[in-house]
């Protein structure tokens, strides 16, 4: 049984969501991440924050299979990164 970190765990339910492409040097999201406002406010609309992982996150969560590359033959710190079945599986039993 692998124990991850709330950080760890909100990263692989982010990769979840969709593959996850390099923004800036540090921060992972989804490829046309924009800043999104809330639907349900009832005063004005205000800006969601885009939901990212670090490096140190995609590292911790490649190590035991949980995220893989989808381009092998790219560079790494420019690949695409994607859930797994042992990432699903993982987020079935545990949150």
């Amino acid at each position: 049984m692998i124990e991850l970190s709330p950080s760890q765990i909100a990263g692989l339910k982010l990769a979840k969501n969709g593959d996850l492409y390099p923004q800036s040097p540090t921060k992972w999201t989804h490829k046309d991440a924009t800043v999104t406002f809330a639907k349900t406010d009832r005063w004005k609309e205000r800006p969601l924050k885009i939901k990212f992982v670090t490096n140190k996150t995609i590292e911790d969560l490649s190590g035991p299979g949980l995220l893989e590359r989808r381009h092998l033959d790219d560079d790494a710190a420019k690949d695409v990164y994607g859930i797994t079945m042992a990432g699903k599986m993982w987020l079935l039993k545990n949150k």
